[in-house]
């Protein structure tokens, strides 16, 4: 079976994940993952696998397989996983889960390789583009940087005492943090350029961004470039487009009928796709801020999708 070029999936609170060819939007394969719902979704860079963060476990499938059974289980989690990633080669995943816990996985191996203790349930990981730090923000609105090379905690920010960071997104390079908190505020960061420490977190801007929760906050991808955009997608229905310089608004995203859980950018920062409890993911245009294509299928909640349109990696 040959590779898609474009790998979208989505899941719902119908317990299935399903695979689209975007430009159609054809549905042309179904998972059922009867024994869990899925929080989050995550496509390995080679475009060779999906891993899918249920309650308690992740689980692996093969994107060219119709098989509909895991080719990996990775079970240590204890409650419902929020969030996974995968290092830029592939060679390790990560996770945060409801049960205070981040943890490092070897993908070839199913026990868990390394953990850390965020003392209250984490929302939202992700890694630093360095590599080597993992930024994680729980629900008691703690932010905390995991070096991974001394193994410890190396910083930890409370930008807003007792509220829940829902939503954490890295600049490409490494220049910017940017936190989601349930008051439809965002925090934003300056990291210090030209270090391999993330320590020092220079506070840059507040952006009251909704009136509502913001569910994700996603900064644009490289080849997007040289603008550079955030998204904020929200229990309003709406996905806001800021431009980074200033954080003034350019364009709401309006179309869904109920809360917008996810969002993704291409890999060119020319399209988003969004995922709504009123069971459509949808394609927009960041040019004209309209939807250009509706994926429906599922017949619950639509909470996550991941698109990989990337070229594919040399192979060495």
């Amino acid at each position: 079976m040959s590779q898609p070029s474009v790998i979208l999936a989505t899941a719902s609170y119908d317990h299935s994940i399903r695979f689209w060819e975007a430009k159609s939007g054809r549905c042309y394969r179904t998972i059922n993952y009867q024994d869990s719902h899925v929080n989050r979704l995550e496509i390995t860079p080679d475009k060779h696998y999906l891993a899918a963060a249920g309650n308690p476990h992740i689980r692996l499938f093969d994107v060219n397989s119709n098989s509909p059974q895991p080719v990996m289980s990775y079970d240590s989690h204890t409650n419902n996983v929020m969030a996974v990633g995968f290092q830029c080669d592939g060679n390790w995943m990560y996770s945060g889960s409801e049960d205070g816990t981040v943890k490092i996985w070897d993908l070839r191996a199913p026990g868990c390789q390394r953990e850390y203790e965020s003392r209250a349930a984490v929302n939202t990981v992700v890694l630093h583009p360095n590599q080597t730090e993992l930024i994680s923000g729980d629900q008691n609105g703690n932010i905390r940087v995991w070096d991974l090379t001394a193994n410890s905690c190396s910083c930890e920010l409370v930008p807003e005492v007792d509220t829940a960071v829902r939503s954490l997104t890295v600049m490409w390079d490494g220049s910017l943090v940017v936190a989601a908190n349930n008051h439809g505020t965002c925090y934003v960061w300056r990291l210090l350029r030209g270090t391999q420490t993330m320590t020092n977190f220079e506070p840059l801007h507040k952006l009251q961004a909704h009136k509502g929760y913001i569910l994700k906050c996603l900064l644009s991808p490289e080849f997007c470039e040289p603008h550079r955009y955030l998204a904020t997608a929200s229990s309003d229905h709406t996905v806001k487009i800021w431009n980074v310089d200033g954080f003034t608004l350019e364009k709401t995203l309006i179309g869904h009928q109920r809360w917008v859980w996810d969002c993704v950018f291409s890999v060119d920062g020319a399209f988003l796709i969004t995922a709504s409890s009123d069971t459509t993911a949808r394609l927009w245009s960041m040019s004209t801020g309209e939807d250009i294509k509706t994926y429906q299928g599922h017949h619950k909640a639509t909470v996550c999708c991941a698109l990989n349109d990337g070229a594919e990696p040399s192979t060495s």
